[in-house]
């Protein structure tokens, strides 16, 4: 098997409910929580209706795992929004994660500065600028948006700079998109970790302080060293590797037990996920009444017909000028 970019052969599909799906977990001794999320049929079908190439994919495949790991925490009704802004090839990524199960994605890339196959490296790939994550629980509770620096990285990593400065919660991702070829086909596949040291105590958590930039000459940062456990619990979670977290022969419960067993580790109901949009003629619709009716003429294309194309699910949906005009 390999990991990553290139994909590696399997002798069949998982089993159902193996697959799509995110799974809570916990060590008591280590006073860690965390998520495995393996993404199966509902990624491929997100990835090849756009064929997007190689690169593209595998990448959107990694913003998708990201997503659902952090997104599945909502209750019913929430909405969880990853979106990458950046100056790489990829320029645009947007995933939604809409509770309890809904799951979008759609990339914006540059075809004429990709190049040749299988010789694309990460950095230009993602570039740099920013990674935003929109969270709407609905109801009365204030929407929130957290943004962190993509800075000629990993995915990983801007998530990594996101917990530590925004969250202030130790944490550890590991992320991985790839494809699998099987007798009935090659499908893409995606599989993400987290994990996250919350002890009770609030002073354990404390990481360590960033750069004071223009603090005075004799400020002395505080003393820190990082938990023992923290330390262990890292090392236990960085022994998963890429094709682990695609591998359809290895269930999650089988992962989780695989890298935490020898501390004891509690898995808790798995929450399935699906490919869907939620786009609808009724909101398109809706949409095309908001605009004037100047801009409306200026959609019309040569078919004497308004052409709407959702950039997530590529539905197109064609509409008579005449149905809008203003009475």
């Amino acid at each position: 098997m390999t990991s990553g970019s290139a994909g590696f052969v399997a002798e069949g599909l998982p089993a159902a409910g193996q697959d799509d799906a995110v799974l809570p977990f916990a060590v008591e001794p280590l006073d860690l929580r965390g998520r495995l999320a393996r993404l199966g049929p509902a990624l491929d079908a997100i990835l090849t209706r756009h064929a997007y190439p190689e690169p593209v994919a595998r990448l959107l495949g990694e913003a998708a795992a990201l997503t659902v790991l952090l997104g599945s925490v909502l209750k019913s009704g929430g909405r969880f929004q990853l979106q990458t802004r950046t100056d790489g090839l990829v320029d645009m990524m947007v995933v939604d994660f809409d509770a309890p199960d809904r799951l979008r994605a759609f990339a914006r890339f540059d075809a004429a500065r990709l190049p040749p196959r299988g010789k694309v490296d990460i950095e230009p790939l993602l570039g740099r600028g920013h990674l935003a994550l929109t969270v709407e629980q609905g109801g009365e509770i204030t929407r929130y948006q957290g943004v962190a620096p993509i800075e000629g990285g990993s995915l990983e990593q801007a998530a990594k700079a996101y917990f530590q400065q925004s969250e202030q919660i130790p944490t550890f991702i590991r992320l991985a998109a790839g494809q699998i070829v099987t007798p009935a086909g090659a499908f893409w596949r995606a599989g993400g970790l987290l994990a996250q040291f919350l002890p009770h105590s609030e002073e354990r958590r404390r990481q360590a302080d960033f750069p004071p930039g223009d603090a005075p000459e004799d400020f002395e940062p505080h003393d820190w060293s990082e938990d023992e456990v923290w330390t262990e619990a890292q090392a236990l979670a960085a022994t998963v590797e890429d094709h682990e977290l695609l591998d359809p022969g290895l269930s999650s419960e089988g992962l989780a037990y695989r890298l935490f067993h020898e501390r004891g580790v509690l898995v808790f109901p798995a929450h399935p996920l699906r490919d869907a949009c939620r786009c609808s003629d009724e909101r398109v619709e809706s949409m095309l009444r908001g605009f004037s009716q100047a801009e409306r003429d200026d959609m019309v294309g040569e078919d004497g017909m308004i052409s709407v194309t959702c950039e997530f699910c590529s539905t197109l949906r064609r509409y008579d000028p005449k149905d809008f005009r203003e009475k």
